[in-house]
């Protein structure tokens, strides 16, 4: 999962490269994209052949270029060469067919932009139905996400009985009184997350016909009612796999594109459809996933709020893997209170997954109390000096200050993440095979990362035009466990270090940053993480304040965010998908 828009490189990450580089990017702070279950950069010209694609796993390890953000550039591919609006609608266009104009302009009120409390609370008063919910956002993504000059490409599938399912929970509510808030909520699902009704793809097409049970997390939220709509599009393999494509670019799903500056601004990765999808009206809600990065990124990228949460605290089982280590599901919404919600229907133990923690809370729900329990009277906040610059930075510092919050000013730990690309490297040559043995459906003739490698250069201009550079680095690291190992304690120490070092000193609740520059430290210190929009550059491209704090305090998270988001009211929805 990666990143976002060349300008913002994190400076800390070119730590691991010569101080005289560090000093000559520094004040463009292109921050590293290193959102990397979601968000790598590739090319490779659509010339491509099956050599000389990439360095050796040792240089590579040291260079983090790969999965950088780019400077913004013009797009090899836009539309999709394997999937197309026909397909997609195929399905579900004789169910919409008594859903007209006029039916989607008297629900616009009560639907676009709206909470998930404030859409059930319509659905309460007799105003909506779950049908009709479900129907209005079907009607905006058939009229704009494809094959138009509005089109986002955020879309990939869509559930072909998500009608009929909505239908049935219109007619449980009846009986249901205590239904959990995501009761009847569209939601949709990064395509790396197993679903039954649709393939599970990672934008690949090595994968498009890979049909599957539901994953241990899709189980959690139809537990509690929600409706699973589709799958977003998202960097291919969850941007590891090119090395120098686009943010938001997969074969089967074409170029996802950013309504605030559509062919302008950067999606971010890699859950760029789900985060694009949110802040279109696409759903009601989305899932994403991140290795580092890759839900801050395209959330902040897309003025849209999503948690990275604590590591462990929602299941992997049946989500396409990068790494065992830093790989986690998450919600993305267009306020605080909706991923909370979200959230609280995702989490739960799950034997299947070693790291998964059987956590209890002393409130029953995350979003339980959160418009009350929101205080910021006396909590003390890091803030670091680097990026005081930023005018909405301090904006943001001074909203917090506003309602009685502290802040402290402080530096950077000097500490890097050696080796971050050869973990990566080696837990998905182990960990692909293990999802391929165990969740994917038997028929796919894919077993490894060789098996994808071998099939994309069969047709490589369609399939993979911008290479597959960082593949075949998996491919060609020859790491062992023990080395593995080493690796992992020693950016899990770095990691904690980073963040603990000034939360003791300091007695700090938590520290601020902005979008996902120091999304790298908290995924390998295995720390939870929340952006929440804090407005909009002078071109317009959107900018998130991110809430970083120590394991299973989501729900401080959630609260303090909540309290800055209704403070500030920053976000705005994209003028040309109104």
């Amino acid at each position: 999962m990666i990143a976002s828009p060349a300008k913002h490189f994190y400076n800390l990450f070119f730590k691991l490269i010569e101080q005289k580089i560090l000093k000559c990017f520094y004040n463009f702070r292109i921050f590293l994209v290193l959102g990397l279950l979601l968000s790598w950069s590739c090319k490779e010209t659509s010339k491509v052949t099956d050599s000389n694609e990439t360095p050796s796993a040792q240089e590579s390890s040291s260079d983090l270029s790969a999965i950088a953000t780019k400077e913004f550039r013009e797009f090899e591919v836009l539309d999709s060469r394997f999937v197309s609006r026909l397909d997609i609608w195929t399905s579900l266009n004789a169910s919409m067919s008594d859903f007209t104009e006029d039916d989607y302009n008297r629900l616009k009120s009560l639907v676009l932009d709206q909470d998930i409390p404030t859409l059930q609370s319509h659905v309460k008063s007799g105003k909506l139905s779950y049908e009709q919910l479900t129907k209005f956002y079907l009607y905006r993504i058939r009229a704009t996400d494809r094959e138009n000059d509005l089109s986002l490409n955020s879309v990939i599938s869509l559930n072909p009985n998500i009608i009929t399912e909505a239908k049935a929970k219109d007619e449980a509510i009846k009986n249901n009184k205590n239904a959990h808030l995501i009761y009847g909520m569209p939601i949709l699902l990064k395509d790396n997350i197993n679903t039954i009704g649709m393939p599970t793809t990672a934008g690949s097409v090595a994968l498009k016909d890979n049909r599957t049970s539901d994953a241990f997390v899709i189980k959690q939220i139809k537990n509690q009612g929600g409706l699973i709509l589709g799958k977003a599009n998202l960097s291919e393999w969850a941007y590891f796999f090119c090395g120098n494509c686009p943010s938001g670019y997969s074969a089967l799903g074409g170029q996802t594109l950013n309504p605030y500056g559509r062919k302008i601004f950067d999606t971010g990765g890699s859950s760029s459809g789900s985060a694009v999808a949110v802040a279109a009206n696409f759903c009601a809600a989305a899932v994403g996933s991140e290795t580092a990065g890759s839900i801050l990124s395209p959330a902040s990228q897309n003025s849209v709020v999503g948690i990275k949460p604590t590591i462990g605290l929602i299941s992997r089982s049946g989500i396409i893997p990068i790494s065992e280590t830093l790989d986690t599901a998450g919600p993305i919404g267009r306020s605080v209170i909706d991923i909370a919600i979200l959230l609280d229907a995702m989490y739960g133990f799950d034997r299947a997954d070693k790291k998964s923690m059987n956590v209890q809370f002393q409130s029953k729900h995350f979003y339980t109390n959160i418009k009350k329990d929101n205080s910021l009277e006396g909590k003390k906040f890091g803030a670091f000096k680097p990026l005081l610059e930023d005018p909405l930075y301090k904006d943001a510092i001074s909203a917090l200050e506003s309602k009685g919050a502290i802040i402290v000013q402080v530096d950077e730990i000097d500490v890097s993440l050696p080796h971050f690309i050869r973990l990566l490297n080696l837990d998905m040559k182990k960990n692909f095979p293990s999802y391929m043995a165990n969740h994917a459906n038997p028929s796919v003739k894919i077993s490894n990362i060789d098996d994808v490698i071998a099939f994309n250069i069969q047709d490589s201009v369609n399939v993979m035009p911008y290479g597959q550079a960082l593949f075949r680095g998996i491919s060609e690291d020859k790491g062992n466990a023990q080395f593995l190992r080493r690796i992992k304690d020693t950016l899990k120490t770095n990691g904690r270090r980073f963040f603990d070092e000034p939360i003791k000193e300091f007695k700090l609740d938590g520290l601020l940053s902005i979008n996902n520059y120091h999304a790298g430290f908290a995924a390998v210190a295995e720390y939870p993480a929340l952006t929440v929009p804090m407005g909009y550059a002078e071109n317009g491209a959107p900018k998130g304040l991110t809430f970083i704090a120590q394991p299973k305090q989501e729900k401080q998270l959630l609260t303090w965010a909540y309290s800055y988001e209704q403070a500030s009211k920053k976000r705005e929805s994209p003028k040309n998908y109104k």
